[in-house]
């Protein structure tokens, strides 16, 4: 569709949805007028105004216009009201609300054989669907968060695979499960329970791997104080299932590995070390919340309501935002300054691997 032919397409569809909400004001009446650009569209209204322009009228235009353009257009979700100024001397028309949008819909990567796939060498990208990929330069750390059947193992399996070229790992697997196997298989460690060893001494085990880590940190930090541009090799903790940690352990070695963990998300990213943690749940008894303020790639996989993504999403309002249906579906949201602040529909790449490891 061309640009005109979208704005007549929009303005007929928020004065049908408006229209009885506020007063009868309309495009017809001269009350509001709708412009397409390439990254989204603007909603004009012309002030004074009959209605309210506030975050609940604003999510109302959302939700009207995301059904409306699906699929040709996602709109992205914002957390509040998005004004811009406009290039204009009058007062009536200085203002709009901008709804920016993605073209198209999210769409699932299929791979066919994954060692084939990590094997075509993407460099530091890290592909997550079709027109969607993170560069591991630019993340801090990564959360992927969902409840149990959701498909988070699959999901870590897949990010194991593509940054085992480009990273060196440390595997925690409380379970001694699916990470454990794919470690096996791969010959990589992995620290894991074992038999006659009570849970505070497996958590003592991880911090000192943890507690190495941060010394690597520093040492790190102090070659580049000489050399800024120094690169390193990239250092990836992962961390499955991080609230079996926190839960039934002594509390002075859980303070210790709450304390060692927040250093490392806090100080990690100059010297390319980071952390993946997998979890049901990111509350304040899983992880510190100083650790989940530097998450900068948030991955909530299955069931999305209010309460799954109060957590890893606390502003957001998942009203509106269309969910694919199907395994491994849900949210994602890349902090960095290449990809806008804005939440996405999540499809996880489904792809075959080497049996007995999932």
């Amino acid at each position: 569709m061309k640009p005109e032919e979208i704005e007549s397409y929009l303005l007929q569809s928020l004065n049908m949805a408006l229209g009885s909400q506020m007063q009868g004001e309309t495009s017809y009446t001269n009350s509001f007028s709708v412009k397409v650009q390439g990254e989204g569209f603007l909603f004009l209204p012309r002030l004074p105004a009959g209605y309210i322009i506030d975050d609940e009228f604003y999510q109302k235009i959302f939700l009207i216009a995301n059904a409306a353009l699906y699929p040709q257009y996602t709109l992205l979700k914002q957390n509040s009201v998005y004004f811009v100024p406009l290039a204009t001397d009058d007062i009536h028309v200085q203002r709009g609300l901008f709804f920016p949008w993605k073209v198209g819909i999210s769409k699932r990567l299929i791979i066919p054989d994954l060692e084939e796939f990590v094997a075509r060498n993407f460099g530091t990208k890290i592909p997550i669907m079709k027109h969607l990929s993170i560069d591991f330069e630019k993340v801090t750390s990564i959360a992927i968060a969902g409840n149990s059947g959701s498909g988070k193992s699959y999901a870590l399996t897949y990010f194991l695979s593509i940054l085992k070229p480009i990273s060196d790992l440390i595997i925690v697997d409380p379970k001694f499960d699916t990470p454990s196997r794919w470690a096996r298989e791969n010959h990589v460690s992995v620290i894991h329970p074992k038999k006659n060893r009570s849970k505070s001494d497996f958590v003592s085990e991880i911090n000192e791997v943890l507690s190495q880590s941060l010394n690597l940190i520093c040492e790190r930090q102090e070659i580049l104080y000489d050399n800024s541009k120094h690169q390193f090799t990239h250092l990836t903790i992962v961390i499955d299932e991080v609230l079996a940690l926190s839960e039934g352990s002594n509390k002075t070695i859980k303070e210790s590995f709450f304390s060692l963990l927040a250093q490392i998300a806090l100080l990690g990213r100059a010297t390319k070390v980071h952390l993946l943690l997998v979890s049901q749940r990111f509350d304040h008894s899983s992880i510190p919340v100083s650790v989940r303020e530097q998450l900068n790639v948030l991955i909530q996989i299955g069931n999305i309501n209010h309460k799954t993504v109060q957590f890893l999403f606390p502003d957001l309002n998942p009203e509106g935002i269309v969910i694919p249906i199907g395994q491994g579906t849900g949210l994602i949201q890349i902090i960095n300054n290449e990809h806008p602040y804005q939440v996405l529909p999540l499809l996880c790449p489904t792809y075959y691997t080497k049996k007995g490891i999932l």
